[in-house]
């Protein structure tokens, strides 16, 4: 097993974000990139993007579409050992103070996330916490059982956005 590794970036989280959207815990891409959804073949941002019309060729764009959409985006896990970007691979898994980062973003009334693992830790850790939460089809291009349209779909009307 590999050492141990810590999340590498802070949330990304204004004060009049409205939903939070939460994965697992960044892909060795993105740790390399230092910065969510970083894998070239993930589908986070293009899904985004879609939706909002918003342009995301850059970090500063990807910001910009999440402030202007009123959504925050971190992770469950604060640290864990693995071997590769799979969920499925991640050990010794400690978790984000969620519930400190919802009170000091009080406008946050809903959280989506991007992958079953990520949904699992927050009903094991914070399943009490009295908030509107559902789960989004992962952008993971190893996730293939629904289309990118599907996605876009699916993403829009939990987002309560329209194309």
């Amino acid at each position: 097993m590999t050492e141990r590794l810590s999340h590498p970036f802070d949330p990304i989280v204004f004060p009049d974000t409205e939903i939070l959207i939460l994965g697992t815990f960044p892909s060795i891409d993105s740790f390399d990139k230092a910065f969510y959804y970083a894998h070239p073949r993930n589908q986070f941002w293009p899904i985004l993007s879609q939706i909002t019309g918003y342009p995301i060729n850059n970090r500063d764009q990807k910001i910009w579409l999440l402030k202007r959409s009123k959504l925050g985006l971190w992770d469950m896990v604060a640290g864990c050992r693995r071997e590769n970007s799979l969920d499925s691979s991640l050990r010794g898994i400690a978790v984000n103070d969620i519930p400190a980062l919802l009170r000091e973003y009080p406008s946050i009334h809903k959280v989506l996330f991007t992958g079953r693992k990520a949904q699992e830790l927050f009903e094991r850790h914070f399943g009490d916490l009295p908030i509107e939460r559902d789960y989004l089809p992962s952008p993971s291009p190893a996730y293939a059982a629904m289309s990118f349209e599907e996605k876009v779909r699916e993403y829009a009307e939990k987002l309560g956005m329209k194309l």
